[in-house]
């Protein structure tokens, strides 16, 4: 259940004096996806790559110890943090408190799955969502905030490289989770963070990605979202088999033939060798052979 941070549950007091990254209480949670971020390169280009200005609200998903979120505060205008860790909750209160009582930060304890936008009267497009996500639930909260009827204008987050590599797809290969961020906006990558800049130190590189430009504008009566995962679902259900052959399990196979011959499609493709912009294409093609 989402709701706002509660007070302290009897854990020590903090000062504001004492404050320190290392605090020994405060260990990184295995159970949580927690690596806490250190690089402040790193953190200056989250900040520059959502483009903030002192009229943003921005939506933090794991704000850890708050070195992202100063940085946040610093740029933007409202910082709204979800964090799960009771413990975190108690340390950013106190770390925070002038913030927070200035209505510059607002904290939420809680699951950001659980996360509803519409209940902090964030309309779609008045947000950007920042943040060093968890990286044992990424792919849930990408498609979370992307398919949201509450979507965020952009979206700045920090992932695993190889998941950031598949999403912007350099190869020409594309897949389930890059179609699945490229028919909502685009994504660029923008920065390797090696895993030295973490603590713990993770087992794999980080980089950090861009989504700018997110709507549904792909969508349509002719070719929803439910039609359109559904397709590219189906298409990648067999890899070893030829594009042709999984939507087979969509539409007859003299529809799939004649779609191949009106979008030029070679009989021998397989789904990962389509480009972006041709799925949408497959996807208005064959929706009408969808219930």
């Amino acid at each position: 259940m989402i709701h706002k941070a509660k007070k302290s549950l009897g854990l020590k007091k903090f000062s504001r004096e004492n404050f320190s990254p290392e605090t020994s209480f405060l260990k990184a949670k295995k159970s949580l996806g927690q690596n806490f971020l250190k690089s402040e390169p790193a953190l200056r280009m989250m900040c520059d790559a959502g483009n903030l200005s002192s009229s943003d609200t921005v939506v933090e998903i794991g704000p850890g110890k708050g070195a992202l979120t100063s940085k946040l505060l610093e740029k933007g205008g409202m910082v709204i943090a979800i964090e799960k860790d009771r413990d975190l909750i108690v340390f950013l209160k106190e770390k925070f408190k002038n913030e927070i009582e200035n209505k510059k930060l607002e904290l939420v304890e809680g699951d950001c799955l659980e996360f509803d936008p519409l209940a902090y009267k964030l309309e779609s497009k008045t947000y950007k969502l920042i943040a060093n996500i968890p990286y044992n639930i990424t792919g849930a909260i990408i498609k979370r905030f992307l398919s949201e009827v509450s979507q965020p204008e952009s979206m700045v987050l920090l992932v695993q490289k190889e998941v950031a590599m598949r999403i912007v797809a350099n190869d020409k290969k594309e897949s389930i989770l890059s179609l699945s961020v490229k028919v909502y906006g685009t994504p660029k990558y923008m920065m390797k963070v090696g895993k030295r800049f973490f603590s713990p130190s993770p087992k794999v590189d980080s980089a950090i990605i861009a989504i700018t430009d997110i709507s549904k504008k792909n969508f349509n009566p002719g070719a929803s979202e439910k039609h359109f995962f559904t397709i590219i679902k189906t298409a990648f259900a067999h890899k070893r088999k030829v594009l042709r052959k999984n939507l087979e399990d969509i539409a007859p196979q003299e529809i799939i033939d004649s779609m191949f011959k009106d979008l030029e499609i070679d009989s021998k493709t397989r789904a990962e060798d389509i480009i972006y912009s041709k799925w949408l294409a497959i996807a208005h093609y064959l929706s009408k052979y969808l219930g």
